[in-house]
């Protein structure tokens, strides 16, 4: 009946609450038929109903909460303070205490209200910046703009907004001109005879390049439809109960559910708007575009057919629109009539498949280090497809890649999880029994419930050897559960950033439709909200916190706060009870202190440790000078600042990283593969994280950690007993 992660589909608890939620909503909504017009009253009643009996912590709504969703929303249609004036902003203010109201009676003046004078005002910033680009830009009056468009007051009228713009413009234009500056000077002092181009034509190609930035700009949100803009609203109250309750709209939601599972049915391309013309912009390896080998990057799409119907002319047609009609289920037809990249118009035939995004999916690599062998696992996202548990999925994928790496006889394993932004509950429980013997992985508690313990029941261990774990602050959710869980039973070591991101909390995917029983609106989309929390099997959560590495090492950031503690409406943290769990090791004391060790008396973590503060140091430097020359010598000493920094981008680890063998066979016809992974291997060849995490599995020798593992079972253990 309802269409939710893949997890809670088995926790009856939390099903029984989503069916009687449907039960009180197929009641309580109207059964007649009600106008299209009326969807967006609909979804302001259906949204509000269902976060107040669904969510983890409902709120009260109130002025507090309509003041945050208020400032929420202006923000989010106009971040950068470019299109309304004080003047706006004091009309709409009336409204800045009633949003609660608005959500109760479903009342969308204010929002008709912003959107119409939204509306308005782009297209008056249109006219704006093409009169202002139309002449050169006078460099020599003495300006300054403060980029820190958050705190930046509302400009006062009409002229004042104008001004705004014409400055955003010059410091635009400062940046390009000097960007083409600098490149005129190395042609130069490669040709001694090269004449550089003047100031006054280089100004020229820079307004005329910043028109077309912007014209393209402006018509892709021109291609935004009421709808859209509707969703802005809508966010700006759902996200004021937590960070991630987020409302999708339908075509939001099918791109969520891709990102999800990594796959969809359609040719595999990835397009783009261009004025009013849609390219091709890349072939994604393995799609039947690529396997036709007759579209190219470049090619412009003029016509779609869908089987032997008539081809529709895509003209002026919303990118979004275009790729619905490219976009099929597997095995149908699409004939694409394209201009291609030499000019001549060709008709192309595309049977439509199941398309993976490859970028989504694990990957693995070999290097050795010290005359020992290693892996390397990197997994972008905890991914899995809801609709079909015998597709492709993450914990199935690590799996085969730690057999591939066995086989390869690799001593020691990294799973690289910087960079991860979570995904499927239920699947990093099972990755985590890659790794242990059975027992608990973490606790996931509802309001008002004891927490519920989800176990890896099997008691076989894929990877018995020496594991180290990369995190870093982006790495959030699934990630810091998997990290918390390997620390926990000090089964392996946490290397990166001081803390991950801190999300300590468990969403629910609701679509909207199952809650009504008749609907004469369509695909109403779908809301995720925030259900559960998941704690460590420690008792404590990982919500704020995250999970602290076992070795810290300098990144660019470390001073700066990020993560969930930056967001404004963060759920706390708090702790529970722990769940009965035995260690696998004594522990990692002597590996670890090594590790400091190195890190504290190596010059590149030195140099990378110096330019964190030095970031830390600028950022609430938000002033930027529009003379020409202040800018200048501003770029000038940010430059001389900046070069010993530079050593950071150029280092080298020497090391070699090698593809697997299967991968290798499939490089033979797949030069794309061969490319992607090229570029991968080269990145790390380059990152001294990867680097030290391979030091310290070096150190991690498999006889350290069988003797560990040994002296471990010799302890008593009664008292702590797995999860059965």
């Amino acid at each position: 009946m309802e269409k939710i992660i893949e997890f809670m589909k088995r926790n009856y608890k939390v099903v029984l609450i989503i069916a009687a939620l449907s039960a009180v909503l197929w009641s309580f909504m109207p059964t007649k038929k009600v106008a299209d017009d009326d969807k967006d009253k609909v979804l302001l009643e259906l949204l509000s109903f269902v976060l107040e009996k669904g969510h983890y912590a409902p709120i009260e709504i109130n002025d507090d909460f309509s003041k945050k969703a208020y400032a929420a929303y202006i923000a989010s249609i106009d971040p950068t303070k470019r299109y309304f004036t004080q003047q706006d902003i004091n009309e709409f203010s009336k409204y800045e205490l009633r949003i609660d109201d608005i959500v109760k009676d479903k009342d969308l003046t204010f929002f008709d209200l912003t959107y119409n004078r939204l509306m308005k005002r782009m297209a008056e910033s249109k006219t704006i910046y093409t009169n202002l680009l139309a002449k050169p830009m006078d460099f020599n009056a003495d300006e300054t703009l403060n980029v820190d468009y958050e705190k930046l007051p509302y400009a006062a009228n009409e002229v004042e907004l104008q001004n705004r713009w014409k400055k955003i413009l010059k410091l635009t234009l400062l940046s390009t001109i000097t960007d083409k500056e600098k490149l005129e000077e190395e042609k130069k002092s490669k040709e001694a005879n090269y004449q550089v181009v003047p100031f006054s034509k280089l100004e020229e190609e820079a307004r005329k390049s910043t028109k077309n930035n912007l014209d393209n700009n402006y018509s892709f949100i021109a291609e935004l439809t009421r709808e859209d803009w509707f969703s802005m609203f809508l966010n700006a109250i759902v996200t004021q109960y937590d960070p991630h309750t987020f409302y999708f709209s339908p075509e939001d939601k099918d791109k969520f559910d891709v990102s999800m599972s990594g796959k969809f049915e359609g040719i595999g391309a990835r397009l783009s708007k261009k004025n009013d013309a849609v390219e091709i912009v890349e072939l994604i390896s393995g799609g039947p575009a690529w396997r036709g080998k007759q579209l190219e990057a470049g090619d412009v799409i003029l016509k779609v057919a869908q089987g032997n119907d008539e081809p529709v002319d895509i003209s002026g047609m919303r990118l979004d629109d275009v790729i619905k009609k490219i976009k099929g289920p597997k095995g149908t037809i699409v004939k694409l009539t394209v201009k291609k990249v030499d000019g001549t118009i060709k008709v192309i035939t595309i049977t439509r498949d199941e398309v993976e995004t490859e970028e989504t999916f694990a990957k693995s690599s070999v290097v050795e280090k010290n005359g020992k062998k290693f892996g390397i696992i990197y997994l972008p996202k905890f991914y899995i497809s809801f609709e079909n548990k015998q597709k492709r999925d993450a914990y199935k994928d690590v799996a085969q890649e730690i057999e591939r790496l066995k086989e390869a006889k690799v001593e020691g394993i990294i799973v690289d999880l910087r960079d991860n932004g979570g995904g499927s509950l239920e699947t990093v429980v099972k990755m985590v029994g890659l790794f242990i013997e059975k027992g608990p992985v973490v606790q996931v508690k509802a309001a008002g419930r004891k927490p519920e313990v989800l176990p890896d029941p099997d008691p076989q261990v894929q990877w018995t050897g020496p594991l180290v774990v990369m995190v870093n602050n982006y790495s959030a959710s699934a990630s810091e559960i998997f990290a918390a869980a390997i620390q926990d039973y000090k089964r392996g070591i946490i290397i990166g950033s001081k803390q991950t991101y801190g999300k300590g909390t468990v969403q629910n995917v609701f679509e909207l439709n199952q809650f009504l029983r008749t609907n004469k609106f369509g695909d109403l989309g779908a809301l995720k909200a925030t259900t559960q929390k998941f704690y460590r099997i420690n008792g404590g959560s990982t919500q704020l916190e995250g999970v602290k590495s076992d070795i810290v090492v300098p990144d660019r950031f470390a001073f700066i706060e990020t993560g969930e503690r930056d967001e404004k409406n963060a759920m706390a943290w708090d702790k529970i009870e722990p769940a009965p769990y035995a260690p696998v090791t004594t522990g990692f004391d002597l590996q670890i202190a090594k590790s400091r060790n190195r890190i504290a008396s190596n010059t590149q973590f030195k140099l990378i440790e110096e330019n964190a503060k030095w970031i830390n140091d600028r950022k609430e430097d938000n002033i930027v000078h529009l003379r020409y020359s202040d800018y200048k010598q501003e770029m000038a000493d940010l430059d001389k600042q900046t070069t010993k920094f530079k050593a950071i981008q150029e280092y080298k680890n020497g090391l070699v990283f090698n593809s697997l063998p299967y991968e290798q066979e499939l490089f033979k016809t797949d030069d794309l593969l061969k490319l992607k992974r090229e570029r991968w291997h080269d990145d790390m060849q380059k990152d001294i994280y990867v680097e030290e995490s391979l030091n310290v599995l070096n150190d991690l020798t498999v006889k350290d950690l069988k003797d560990m593992v040994k002296n471990n079972k010799k302890r008593k253990t009664k008292e702590i007993t797995a999860v059965k």
